[in-house]
């Protein structure tokens, strides 16, 4: 029984660091976390992290190696798009494409360098941050350029609004989505294990596994009641879902995905059974590179307008979120779900301080103590039972 707990601690070490910090903050603000506009706004705040952190996370995995250039692309792309917008009278899905298609092509050129040319990936990406972000200001002129086009902006910042359900005070549409949600999550659970158990494959414990199910859909309930009082679903939200399924169908259900973790095990092993690693280094940077492109284009629309700080510390924030979600500094091993989570966990030490009126410079203090303890927590932990095995 002790040995089980312990094992429950190490797994969800991260999900407890996240509510203690949630409860914490919640409690010194006088419960202002909890509403809901705090509420929606503390993902639509983090929405570039939690998709900076899907892409960094395969980066990570090849054998801990990261992308520096991600912010630096973010202010280029928003810099690219905003111009565009400025001066002509494209449509602003045509705008989106390029702007996306802009990202690709730095990712192929980084990847290029970093997957068949094998200079290091520190160096390559800290070249593009230098290189992107003094682009990114030519484009801007070193001005701020204010984003106008309505359809652009709704894009990526309206909110869900179905005739009939989202007319009155209460945005039925987030409640029946959520149900939705929760419907589908505890279907593909049931299935999950019948399939596990049929194949042989070890099953969690029931009792864990459901009561897991439980608190997980009481959460995204309650969830969407709260943004049901605001303005309900947002685009942007949307946005964010699509990324993260689809990073979590590759991490966790392809072949594919299963190279990047094999790369960060043992590289040389993983090359000899006849895996392109070459490619897949590619892979890594030009993909990252496309979602620092959407996250450009996100945030311009998010803030109206686009400066030459665009972007700044981003790739901090998703470096930071995945490592504080589990993934090793080492490669080999971290989850999509884990970086999600870890990108929440530092928008709430974020909007906590914000809402608790803390002084800027101590911001940081805070920021960089509560994210070191949470790891130090999180390494004591494993290392501890690693050591009774």
């Amino acid at each position: 029984m002790n040995v089980k707990a312990k094992n429950f601690l190490v797994k969800y070490t991260m999900v407890i660091v996240l509510v203690i910090v949630f409860l914490l903050f919640n409690m010194i603000t006088g419960g202002k976390m909890v509403y809901a506009q705090n509420l929606s706004n503390l993902l639509l705040q983090n929405a570039y992290v939690v998709i900076l952190a899907c892409g960094m996370l395969l980066c990570i995995l090849t054998g801990g190696n990261i992308d520096l250039s991600v912010g630096a692309i973010v202010c280029l792309v928003g810099a690219f798009a905003a111009k565009i917008l400025s001066i002509s009278d494209l449509s602003a899905f045509l705008v989106i494409i390029l702007g996306l298609g802009l990202a690709l092509l730095i990712g192929v050129w980084q990847g290029y360098w970093v997957g068949y040319s094998r200079i290091p990936p520190f160096i390559t990406t800290l070249a593009g941050m230098f290189i992107f972000r003094g682009i990114g200001r030519v484009v801007l002129d070193s001005k701020t350029i204010p984003i106008k086009n309505q359809q652009f902006l709704d894009t990526f910042t309206a909110y869900l609004n179905i005739p009939g359900l989202d007319s009155g005070k209460i945005k039925y549409s987030a409640i029946i989505i959520g149900i939705i949600a929760v419907v589908g999550y505890v279907v593909f659970t049931i299935i999950n294990n019948s399939t596990k158990k049929r194949k042989g494959y070890k099953v969690e414990n029931p009792i864990v596994c459901y009561t897991k199910v439980a608190i997980i859909s009481l959460c995204i309930l309650v969830y969407s009641w709260k943004l049901s009082n605001y303005k309900g679903i947002s685009v942007m939200l949307l946005w964010v879902l699509v990324v993260v399924f689809i990073y979590a169908y590759i991490t966790n259900k392809s072949v594919f995905g299963r190279y990047f973790y094999a790369i960060g095990g043992n590289e040389k092993a993983t090359k000899l059974s006849g895996i392109n690693t070459n490619k897949i280094f590619f892979v890594a940077y030009t993909q990252v590179a496309l979602l620092a492109g959407l996250c450009g284009l996100l945030s311009a629309a998010r803030i109206g307008s686009v400066n030459g700080d665009s972007g700044n510390q981003y790739e901090m924030d998703a470096i930071g979120s995945c490592f504080i979600g589990g993934a090793s500094a080492y490669g080999g091993s971290g989850t999509v779900g884990g970086a999600v989570i870890g990108a929440i966990l530092m928008g709430i030490i974020n909007q906590g301080m914000s809402i608790y009126g803390l002084n800027s410079n101590w911001q940081y203090v805070v920021k960089g103590g509560v994210l070191l303890f949470a790891v130090i927590f999180d390494i004591k932990f494993n290392n501890k039972n690693m050591s009774k095995a």
